[in-house]
């Protein structure tokens, strides 16, 4: 038995009332998923949980939760809401400050917040941008100041006049591929995951409304994730064991084929599928895995191989240059707490090159920073007017 200390923070110890509150059960739904759900069905049923049960009744009346046509619990929009906000605000708690590489389209005019500097007035902007002082300054040196009797003239030329800098914002299209493999349940992996992409859709939300964010998760195979699954979506569970795996698979049989399998290159595949439709000046994928290819497609058919053969890695890589090809910035969140100095490290750093992308090699606790400051970044363009 292990035993930890620490100080005594001089705060009330919860009482059961305070344990089971709404943050505490959506944090368990956020770990446990479909299972957390049917857990708090039986504390409904079950008599010795009043006060769980209690608040189980209060959370359906006011909207948090609902019942399906078997009677069965499920999330409501309002719950889920409630979720991405309190993801953002622990998301944007804990990122590290001065650490953004920003990206912002800098534009005389209108459009987007006041910077510092200024640029020459060119036909066609806006005149209310105007920088009085700058422009004064330039005409008393370029022209020097007159006096006529009681009064004084400053002569201006259209080359004297200047304008304020805006920050001008541009719309993005975000594709997130999470991996449901069977190894993101280690470490706490995938709940991270999950959290930053329920952040995401906060920030989305409520600060870029004319952005769009889809989310895909890849497996064995890959599937949308719409908004109401994501806080119920689990890692693919583990159902064979052999050292060596080579299944060839129908794509019209592959649920009933083992699910834990990476197939990222499915997973691009519908990324690309996806932001083809978007018409936005800025499209991005990001990958976020915690290990190699293990699953690829070729024509009808899926190919499941472990140990990681080299026809996974080919095949998923050819998908990431396509999607490149087609505008788009792939970043890939390797999560590595496990995995210093295996043979995958390799495969992003050639997925890397190949796309000419961006690799963070990171763990579960810095994925929200890493993300969150890409993201802001990727969709916004710098550009230095003198």
């Amino acid at each position: 038995m292990k035993y930890f200390y620490g100080e005594y923070d001089g705060q009330e110890f919860p009482t059961p009332d305070k344990l089971f509150s709404f943050d505490q059960l959506m944090q368990f739904i956020m770990q446990y998923g479909e299972q957390a759900l049917k857990a708090m069905q039986q504390m409904m049923n079950d008599p010795k949980n009043e006060q769980q049960s209690e608040l189980l009744e209060q959370m359906l009346q006011e909207g948090m939760l609902d019942k399906d046509g078997k009677g069965k619990l499920r999330l409501t929009p309002k719950a889920v809401g409630r979720m991405q906000r309190k993801a953002l605000m622990e998301v944007f708690a804990n990122l590290r400050e001065g650490n953004r590489d920003g990206h912002e389209k800098i534009t005389p005019g209108l459009g987007g917040e006041r910077i510092e500097g200024t640029k020459p007035y060119e036909f066609g902007d806006p005149v209310s941008e105007l920088d009085i002082h700058q422009t004064l300054h330039n005409a008393m040196v370029r022209n020097g100041v007159t006096h006529e009797g009681s009064r004084t003239k400053i002569k201006f030329t259209e080359k004297d006049f200047e304008l304020h800098l805006h920050e001008g914002m541009t719309s993005c299209s975000t594709v997130v591929l999470l991996d449901m493999s069977g190894s993101m349940m280690r470490y706490g992996r995938f709940h991270a995951a999950k959290k930053v992409a329920m952040a995401m859709q906060g920030l989305v939300r409520s600060k870029f409304p004319q952005d769009s964010i889809d989310f895909v998760g890849f497996y064995s195979g890959a599937t949308r994730i719409p908004e109401v699954m994501l806080p119920l979506t689990m890692p693919k569970p583990v159902s064979t064991y052999d050292h060596i795996v080579r299944l060839k698979v129908p794509i019209n049989l592959l649920d009933k084929a083992p699910q834990h399998f990476t197939n990222l290159h499915m997973g691009l595949q519908m990324a690309r599928r996806i932001l083809r439709k978007r018409t936005s000046e800025n499209k991005q994928i990001f990958i976020v895995t915690d290990g190699q290819p293990t699953a690829h497609v070729e024509g009808d058919h899926v190919y499941l191989l472990y140990p990681p053969d080299q026809r996974s890695t080919v095949a998923t890589l050819k998908e990431a240059v396509l999607a490149v090809k087609e505008g788009c910035r792939v970043s890939t969140f390797a999560l590595i707490e496990d995995y210093w100095g295996m043979d995958w490290v390799g495969f992003v750093d050639q997925l890397t090159k190949l796309t000419k992308g961006v690799a963070f090699y990171t763990n579960s606790g810095e994925l929200a920073s890493c993300i969150m400051e890409s993201y802001l970044s990727g969709r916004k363009k710098k550009t230095y007017v003198a």
